[in-house]
């Protein structure tokens, strides 16, 4: 059984701190594999710190790993309930990838987290939407005579459609991630930070 560290030992977060600066830095330069190794690197020191593994998340979504990074958004959400942000991700890679029912209960979780966080209901709303399209065309495989359901899925998708072109808000197709961790305190449409 290994002893506890003095506190002179102890993780600084001051330290992980600097390391979301300097990794954001790295980031800005488009330098994501020096930006992860820097939030590696940090982790070994703060392996408990949620902003640093919040941000490694978003990075390794960032660069494809989408497993990788769905695991991170998964243990985020076990180990801090109470924070909103990783189960949002965790929702909209879960919704890129088409696994739906999986997005709404991430996004669930979110609003238990917070009930006033506005992104995660909007992306709801883009889920639900995804939800009904496939319901209809259910109903539709069932019945290829259900004029109602059809029209129903004609107009489910040209809402889908309009929400994800380019004039109109962002989201129908997937569902927008929270931006990466930062000093704001609150999710809005600055990066939010995951506290602890």
């Amino acid at each position: 059984m290994p002893f506890a560290r003095p506190a002179t030992e102890a993780p600084s977060p001051r330290a992980a701190a600097e390391a979301l600066v300097r990794a954001r830095d790295l980031l800005a330069q488009n330098k994501r594999d020096e930006a992860l190794a820097v939030l590696d690197k940090a982790l070994e020191s703060s392996p408990a710190d949620a902003p640093l593994r919040f941000q490694r998340g978003v990075l390794l979504a960032q660069m494809g790993r989408t497993d990788e990074a769905i695991a991170v958004f998964t243990t985020l959400t076990s180990e801090f309930p109470e924070l909103p942000e990783p189960y949002n991700n965790l929702a909209a890679l879960r919704a890129q990838r088409g696994e739906l029912d999986q997005a709404r209960e991430a996004l669930e979780g979110a609003l238990r987290a917070l009930p006033s966080y506005s992104l995660a209901h909007e992306n709801l709303g883009d889920v639900q939407l995804r939800l009904a399209e496939r319901s209809y065309q259910r109903a539709i495989d069932a019945d290829a005579g259900n004029r109602a359901a059809r029209e129903k899925l004609e107009r489910t998708r040209e809402l889908i459609a309009r929400l994800a072109s380019p004039s109109s808000a962002p989201g129908a197709a997937g569902g927008k991630a929270a931006p990466s961790a930062s000093a704001s305190p609150a999710p809005t449409s600055t990066p939010a930070t995951p506290s602890h």
